[in-house]
């Protein structure tokens, strides 16, 4: 994988993060509250050590039933300890009774009108512990935390999106480009999404880039190097956030609303910072809305045409609920946040760890 602009600017902290039912808890939080009447039976679902899916043809084979019967709001990690939702006909629950396996625990169950749909979560809780944390690693995290408390993070994807290899991308452009066929519908699905996110993330960097120059010279030092004019420049070192918004950004109202484009860039920057709204960069494909002016000549070259629909995604993310706790007998740093659905921990992670 490329190697990605990380925001903060601060030196590698050397400490030790490793994924496992321990260190890494998800909890899902639902979109909605489930309505306790219906016809499908929603299941929360503790799980460690196995992939969603692997939880899924778990529980289908226990009920002789398809794993396509079953219902889930995202797909959540393997080496983690997780909590999430999962729905199917209630014509199954009795048979759910007795159901035993030493890697799931059925917490509780009730029932809903809909089956739950991908999508369908409002975003995740983590508990996260950091090993080998000295006092001054201690320090350099709680510094990290506070500049994200403050300005947010990018909104990379994680390595996970890639594949085991990390190389799932290349699979995506060779089909995309027809030198590759994959009968394979849900694979298919998988690699081309997986190129869309590589492309994603080089345009993400490249612009975190972009404003790191914006922010550490003088506008008439480099505006010429970043093909932007004199004038575009000076506006956006003025902007209060270090991530520069510049003129034909499309933006989103956060955590959620329409997308629309920079009418006023002094009063949307501003916005940016109180995170009110987040610019947005590009899932290339058919039927998504395209950035305007010097936005879009950045974005012209991470847009690649296929077959496939595109979208928009937050280029930033504000995590919430931020809390550390350093165990200072066992040098370990346990963090707790929230973030939004689509949204990556190991990427906060990374960002702190560099």
């Amino acid at each position: 994988m490329v190697q990605l602009q990380r925001f903060l600017n601060h030196s590698k902290i050397d400490v030790v993060f490793k994924q496992s039912k321990d260190d890494f808890v998800v909890n899902e939080v639902p979109l909605y509250e489930f309505s306790g009447e219906g016809e499908h039976l929603v299941l929360k679902l503790r799980k460690k050590d196995l992939a969603t899916w692997d939880a899924i043809e778990i529980l289908a084979n226990y009920l002789k039933c398809s794993s396509r019967e079953f219902g889930y709001a995202g797909l959540k990690d393997k080496n983690a300890m997780t909590v999430q939702h999962l729905s199917i006909h209630r014509k199954y629950e009795d048979a759910l009774k007795n159901f035993a396996h030493e890697n799931i625990k059925i917490l509780e169950t009730t029932y809903h009108n809909n089956k739950i749909k991908i999508g369908h979560l409002k975003g995740n809780n983590f508990f996260i512990r950091l090993k080998r944390v000295g006092l001054v690693e201690k320090q350099k995290i709680e510094e990290a935390l506070g500049k994200i408390a403050t300005f947010g993070m990018p909104n990379y994807f994680g390595f996970q999106r890639f594949g085991i290899d990390g190389e799932n991308y290349k699979k995506g452009e060779k089909i995309v480009k027809g030198e590759l066929k994959e009968r394979n519908r849900n694979l298919k699905q998988m690699f081309i999404n997986a190129y869309q996110s590589y492309l994603f993330n080089l345009w993400l960097s490249k612009r975190i880039e972009i404003s790191k120059l914006i922010e550490a010279f003088e506008p008439k030092e480099i505006f010429e190097k970043l093909n932007l004019s004199l004038e575009e420049v000076k506006r956006a070192k003025k902007e209060p956030h270090p991530f520069k918004i510049i003129t034909g950004d499309l933006l989103s109202h956060y955590p959620f609303g329409k997308i629309f484009i920079i009418d006023d860039l002094e009063v949307e920057s501003q916005k940016f910072f109180e995170k009110d709204r987040v610019p947005t960069g590009l899932l290339c494909g058919k039927r998504v809305k395209k950035s305007e002016g010097f936005a879009q000549s950045i974005e012209k070259e991470f847009d690649v045409e296929m077959a496939e629909d595109g979208a928009r995604r937050f280029a930033f993310i504000f995590p919430e609920n931020l809390e550390s706790n350093y165990k200072e007998d066992k040098n370990h740093m346990e963090l707790n946040f929230y973030l939004p659905k689509g949204s990556y921990a190991t990427e906060l992670i990374a960002e702190i760890l560099h």
